[in-house]
């Protein structure tokens, strides 16, 4: 069994919206390989949500797809290790190299609505991201640097801030979530 799918079957759900995506995540498992974008329909990727020593601010890009604000992340392209991916994806999209794991656990788990897009002059059909989050803390005066094919920004947002200036309205509750865990449980 995968390294990814095991912990998903072992993930402790926080809510309601946690029990039904990993329900999701099983049932989409067991009938497609998920681990790779071969899946079109839904695929497993990897996202880091960084806070500062405060647990005042999120660590944010303003990606070119999704045309929000919103944190870093990817896709696991057939690597069993979600937690490397995220930590890959946050040094190549915000450069940041100075930070801390807080827990080797997810924070979080969700199913993302992605709709269809033009990536690389290809079109991507419509389909879902079962997404594994993780939880870090770094410094926020760190230099950070965009990286230009994903991203035009990268910036400390207060949890507030990143409440309003979101157009992914599907993200809210998600953020809203990890906030309140954040509050909920000591890292």
């Amino acid at each position: 069994m995968s390294k990814i799918i095991n912990m998903i079957k072992n993930y402790q759900p926080f809510n309601e919206q946690e029990e039904k995506d990993k329900q999701f995540f099983i049932n989409c498992e067991n009938k497609e390989q998920i681990l790779t974008r071969e899946n079109e329909l839904a695929h497993l990727c990897a996202s880091a949500f960084v806070v500062n020593k405060q647990r005042t601010k999120i660590l944010c890009t303003y990606h070119k797809i999704y045309d929000s604000w919103t944190w870093t992340g990817g896709h696991v392209d057939g690597d069993d290790d979600a937690l490397y991916v995220a930590t890959k994806e946050l040094k190549e999209e915000t450069s940041l190299q100075n930070f801390k794991l807080l827990s080797k656990s997810p924070i979080s788990i969700e199913s993302i609505p992605v709709l269809g897009h033009i990536k690389r002059g290809k079109f991507i059909s419509a389909h879902v991201h079962l997404n594994i989050t993780y939880l870090f803390e770094a410094d926020e005066n760190e230099q950070l640097k965009i990286k230009e094919d994903e991203n035009s920004s990268v910036k400390w947002l207060k949890f507030e801030d990143l409440l309003m200036l979101s157009t992914e309205k599907y993200m809210i509750p998600i953020y809203k979530k990890i906030i309140e865990k954040l509050n909920y449980f000591k890292f």
